[in-house]
């Protein structure tokens, strides 16, 4: 998240041209916020994310080659500081659970972008997850009871796993093969997805969800 007096730094990614222009014309009109790329594939916006490190990616679900939720979760697993929010137009539940699983933070529906593009993207700048609100409903009524463990990426899950077995930050960057930043992103996207505030809420709730035995 930049600071305060620093504009969001977005890029753009949707197949058509005219789609593009339309996304950037809307969010040219917000002073906190500028387009520093765009993508016109799946495939352009996993380079172009990792090559600028935006702080929001606004992702087209259906592109060619690599579709938008192929390309949110190697955007994820590449740039894990970079927030996602997909724009579609399918407004079944299944197509926003696969895109929040993929890493996503949040789905927009086309038809709504005059009034929620912004909004959608100040929310999930912040690491909050956003949905059009005819969405909301939607998914909860699909998945009354839906397992917490749902909402987090695999990543996210192997580091909660070693947060649980009590390993610390460095030992869990060495066994993932990442850096100790990556890590600590990881570990501040756990909490604000779980609404947890400690390692020792995660490591209770890691346990409680039977990811791992309490460390000895």
């Amino acid at each position: 998240m930049p600071t305060a007096r620093a504009k969001l730094r977005i890029l753009l990614a949707d197949d058509h041209r005219l789609v593009r222009l339309g996304f950037r014309r809307l969010l040219d009109d917000e002073p906190d916020m500028e387009v520093v790329a765009e993508a016109a594939d799946g495939a352009q916006a996993i380079a172009l994310a990792e090559a600028f490190r935006p702080d929001v990616v606004v992702l087209d679900m259906a592109m060619p080659e690599v579709d938008g939720v192929q390309a949110a979760h190697e955007i994820v697993r590449r740039s894990p500081e970079t927030k996602i929010l997909v724009l579609s137009m399918y407004d079944e539940p299944r197509y926003v659970r696969n895109a929040l699983r993929a890493g996503a933070h949040g789905y927009l529906l086309k038809n709504a972008l005059d009034v929620g593009l912004a909004e959608g993207v100040r929310a999930v700048a912040k690491g909050k997850r956003y949905l059009s609100a005819s969405l909301e409903a939607l998914v909860r009524e699909a998945e009354p009871a839906q397992d917490p463990l749902e909402r987090l990426t695999n990543r996210e899950r192997q580091i909660l796993q070693l947060i649980v077995q009590a390993r610390s930050n460095k030992e869990i960057a060495q066994i993932l093969e990442i850096s100790v930043n990556t890590v600590n992103v990881h570990r501040t996207n756990l909490m604000k997805t779980l609404n947890l505030h400690s390692t020792a809420e995660l490591v209770l709730f890691g346990v409680q969800h039977g990811l791992a035995p309490l460390p000895k």
